[in-house]
């Protein structure tokens, strides 16, 4: 394989430049010629294609979102559309593909690889949902900034004696909320994992109160319901005025942490590993820090699994 390509699909993740970045220079250390793909699978219909040289990666490793832009493409879910894309890849004589992203993403590179075309999975999500991976690129930044929002919203919560709601991101995974919630001394967290008690819940609350307890702070996975419809149900059951806010799309942005930066460029670096291997239809990932990699088919069958021992313990420390 002498000439490979790269995309990024789906919603940005903080690391995914790093991971460009990886892809690209490994590739040329070792003799490749690499393409960008601009805007995801929408650049591939469309033949958005460009080569990508060392300096084309040059001051990127600290940048958050994605110099190669993303975008959502319903074309390219049909036969038709991921024809198109397959035709303008040998068009540019691309030999192997590798695609950064989340679950929509992989379902593209999936498509591709029943088609017959080389393809490698690398996990840039914040939600951290991807089969194979202990993590994924952009979760370790994610987290940060929802921390940082907890210890600030933590403050005023103390001095007005209030409670908060805060609504994380995550699609249908707990592990933004759950990571942030332990980590940021949450009272309360509530994951699309497990069933929530809202009695339970409200009489924790009120046993806080009762011992002088008088701020607290929720956090509301987004799959599970919005903070907003969260409130109102905690102040039938309770009669307390809460605060809701809705961190929103901010936590997708800013400088990816040293631990996404890093493990992008060995991601990266491994899917391009793969390529040169003549392997194709594999997802990279990593598990106990070592890197692994699975047939991107039949990985996506198995479902994402949140670390119910981490929320349990998240429970009693909560007290």
């Amino acid at each position: 394989m002498k000439r490979i390509g790269v995309l990024t699909s789906g919603g940005d993740a903080p690391g995914m430049n790093p991971a460009v970045r990886a892809v690209v220079r490994k590739a040329i250390f070792h003799g490749l010629e690499v393409y960008g793909i601009y805007q995801g699978y929408q650049g591939l219909i469309s033949g958005n294609i460009k080569k990508l040289e060392l300096g084309s990666v040059g001051d990127i490793i600290h940048r958050g979102g994605t110099t190669l832009y993303s975008a959502r493409c319903e074309e390219f879910k049909t036969k038709e559309g991921q024809q198109k894309g397959i035709e303008q890849l040998k068009r540019h004589g691309i030999e192997g593909l590798v695609v950064i992203g989340g679950d929509g993403s992989y379902m593209g590179a999936k498509a591709l690889t029943e088609q017959g075309f080389p393809c490698i999975g690398v996990p840039g999500t914040i939600d951290n949902d991807i089969p194979g991976t202990d993590f994924t690129i952009g979760f370790d930044t994610a987290l940060n900034t929802v921390i940082h929002a907890i210890d600030k919203i933590r403050d005023t919560a103390t001095s007005h004696e209030r409670t908060f709601i805060i609504e994380v991101m995550g699609r249908d995974a707990g592990d933004l909320a759950l990571w942030a919630g332990l980590s940021g001394g949450a009272e309360t967290i509530l994951i699309p994992e497990d069933p929530y008690d809202i009695d339970l819940i409200a009489e924790r609350i009120k046993k806080g109160h009762a011992r002088g307890k008088k701020h607290s702070i929720i956090i509301v996975a987004e799959g599970v319901m919005s903070g907003t419809d969260f409130s109102n149900l905690l102040k039938e059951k309770t009669s307390i005025e809460t605060r809701v806010s809705v961190l929103g799309h901010m936590q997708r942005g800013g400088s990816p942490t040293a631990a996404d930066r890093v493990l992008a460029s060995r991601l990266g670096a491994r899917a391009v590993e793969l390529l040169m291997d003549g392997k194709g239809g594999r997802s990279v990932g990593i598990e106990k820090n070592v890197l692994v990699d699975y047939d991107i088919i039949e990985i996506l069958k198995k479902p994402h699994k949140c670390d119910l021992d981490l929320y349990r313990l998240s429970q009693e420390l909560s007290i």
